[in-house]
């Protein structure tokens, strides 16, 4: 459940980013979508929930190297890698109520809290899905990724039955309601989608459409797979940067520009209050 010091509704808004399967692309989109949002003028705070594996962090941290090294102000939300703020591995109510502190410590001077969680079932990310006024569940767009949120039937690839990551969102959700908060806005991003048409591509969202119904998720179309979402991570670069020779350390490319306009109309899909002001000027080569 919520503390009692809870933030009010509307004063913030926690945006948690994710699924219990790794490799789903989790921290790729957080890191794009806490930028957006400070491009957009929105004060942004970040958190990350994956004590081993801490691609966020590394994530942000990759991204005030770079800066560093060309001499290039690159906005970055504040950031809070959890585990270093706290330590309560054995001690799960303390753990939770530290995980709150920290939130109610970040809504106060921030519009946007975006928390990123580890692939897999912990108290923490259970806690975080109970805070998540929007929840984004990035899912590569296969029938392996799809059997966290369903089981499906191998004649018809037809849903047979929702698993368990559904029941934890739908836990989170009642712990909201008997809290007295808004319902959590659920989506489900197709993420790492082939730019073919294919019979899986078909059956996928035939069954992520089934669902939703019987779930109350939206879905949408998430980020392709490019070589050049890969190719930010080092530098810490995202596609709503301003994508020029300075900041690339190369000419920038047509795949460049694809990648940028894909990941505005990503947040536009995700947070429309926010897509008119999320479009940067931009140069771009020919």
């Amino acid at each position: 459940m919520f503390s009692e010091g809870s933030v009010s509704a509307g004063s913030v808004r926690v945006i948690v980013v994710a699924n219990e399967k790794g490799g789903s692309g989790k921290s790729t989109v957080a890191m794009h979508l806490a930028v957006a949002l400070m491009k957009s003028g929105a004060s942004v705070a970040t958190v990350d929930l994956d004590t081993r594996q801490r691609s966020f962090t590394h994530y942000i941290d990759n991204r005030l190297a770079w800066s560093r090294d060309i001499c290039v102000s690159l906005p970055t939300p504040d950031h809070v890698c959890f585990d270093e703020e706290a330590e309560f591995a054995d001690d799960l109510p303390g753990s939770r109520a530290a995980l709150a502190d920290t939130i109610e410590n970040l809504a106060a001077s921030h519009g946007f809290i975006v928390i990123d969680t580890p692939g897999h079932n912990h108290e923490l990310t259970r806690y975080a899905h109970e805070r998540a006024d929007t929840l984004i569940t990035p899912l590569n767009d296969s029938f392996v990724d799809l059997d966290v949120l369903a089981a499906v039937e191998p004649r018809t690839f037809t849903v047979a039955g929702v698993s368990h990551y559904a029941g934890i969102v739908e836990a989170a959700r009642r712990a909201r309601q008997l809290a007295g908060k808004s319902d959590t806005d659920w989506v489900v991003l197709r993420n790492r989608l082939s730019t073919l048409s294919s019979r899986n591509k078909r059956f996928v969202g035939n069954a992520l459409a089934d669902l939703s119904r019987q779930l109350g998720f939206r879905c949408i179309e998430g980020l392709a797979e490019r070589v050049i979402f890969r190719e930010f991570y080092p530098r810490g670069l995202t596609a709503v940067d301003t994508l020029d020779a300075e900041t690339l350390g190369t000419r920038p490319s047509l795949s460049h520009a694809t990648a940028q306009l894909e990941v505005q109309g990503l947040v536009a899909a995700l947070l429309p209050m926010v897509a008119s002001q999320t479009a940067p000027s931009q140069s771009h080569a020919a």
